[in-house]
């Protein structure tokens, strides 16, 4: 296979790096993005401990954990190295993102919950993109597993209707007067 070989049209500003040089950079970005969602995902769990959400999210937390574990697997299969600058960006956009107004400045706020629960559900979407194209591609790479692809896409759509289930839920509790 030509890794340098250009299919599709011409982009203004493309520089032809080659289709690894452009998985490299892509699966690099799930990275940030599967870091940022597993920290999300604990935080979640721990803010609201002892209630159905705490206790719904703790395994899902720990399974988004090992999604991102399977990523890294992924990545040093096809040997695609890790930019760890994404992985900080990836934790620093997450922490940062807890600072956001939520209208309670002494205790957690509803709104923390929905709006959390919000950016969880918009990850696992993501992570579903990304299982899907290395899905894709495992059709023409050994390196990548099919069984093991779409078992992650399984408990990827289980953990999107999960969440679902919850953000729908946390609608009802933080807006219940309207």
């Amino acid at each position: 296979m030509n890794h340098h070989a250009r299919s599709g049209p011409f982009l203004p500003g493309f520089t032809g790096q080659s289709g690894h040089d452009l998985l490299g950079i892509y699966l690099n970005d799930h990275l940030a993005g599967a870091t940022a969602g597993t920290e999300r995902a604990h935080h979640l769990a721990v803010a609201c401990r002892g209630s159905e959400i705490g206790d719904t999210m703790g395994p899902i937390a720990a399974e988004i954990g090992e999604d991102r574990r399977t990523l890294l697997e992924i990545m040093r299969k096809l040997e695609v190295p890790i930019r760890r600058y994404k992985v900080y960006a990836g934790r620093l956009g997450e922490r940062a993102g807890r600072l956001k107004s939520n209208g309670s400045l002494v205790r957690r706020s509803p709104l923390s919950t929905l709006l959390e629960l919000e950016l969880l559900h918009i990850g696992v979407e993501g992570k579903i993109c990304g299982w899907h194209a290395l899905r894709q591609l495992a059709d023409r790479d050994d390196r990548l597993d099919p069984e093991q692809l779409d078992r992650l896409l399984e408990r990827a759509a289980s953990q999107l209707r999960t969440i679902e289930d919850l953000r729908r839920r946390q609608v009802l509790d933080t807006f219940p007067e309207t």
